[in-house]
């Protein structure tokens, strides 16, 4: 999600969260979402986001966030499986909520963990940095760490090409014959 400038919502309806559900490791698979469990996670997203801004900005937590997040860890657990094929964590998606707050909450309490939010403009993405010496920029190299790459080499090759048109000492004339 894009907080700045046009707000972009990836969880537009309950099937959006139930992939995003899906495509996590760490979570249950084939959870479903109804209406009312939709809401319930963009609530818990909020109120991560929230604290987690607070954290990166070193300032006191959000009154009402943490009883989201204490609330919906207290929730159901998921249940592991361990077979030849791996783990296999199972349940519904109240589960799976529960499991997203109580690792949110194993981050915000880690004092030794380095949350930062993305360098590039416009990308309002907190992340949790655990490059050598927490020097990382972005949220991913993937996509905010090409852009403000790329745009930098564009940037550097503008005034290469100006400088290029540039002969006996005018600007943008080229040699007459």
């Amino acid at each position: 999600m894009s907080r700045r400038d046009e707000p972009v919502d990836l969880l537009v309806a309950p099937g959006d969260l139930e992939r995003w559900v899906t495509e996590c490791d760490e979570l249950p698979d084939r959870a479903t979402a109804d209406f009312a469990a939709f809401e319930s996670a963009l609530s818990l997203r909020e109120a991560l986001y929230r604290l987690a801004l607070d954290r990166v900005l070193e300032r006191p937590f959000d009154p009402g966030s943490p009883r989201i997040v204490n609330d919906t860890a207290a929730g159901p657990v998921p249940t592991i499986k361990l077979s030849d094929a791996g783990v296999r964590l199972t349940g519904d998606l109240l589960a799976a909520l529960s499991q997203v707050a109580r690792s949110g909450i194993a981050v915000l309490a880690d004092p030794h963990a380095y949350l930062k939010e993305c360098g590039r403009t416009g990308c309002t993405r907190i992340y949790l940095d655990r490059s050598r010496g927490a020097r990382r920029t972005w949220c991913g190299m993937s996509e905010c760490g090409n852009r403000v790459k790329a745009a930098a080499c564009r940037a550097r090759r503008r005034p290469s090409a100006t400088a290029e048109g540039r002969v006996d000492g005018e600007l943008g004339h080229a040699p007459q014959d």
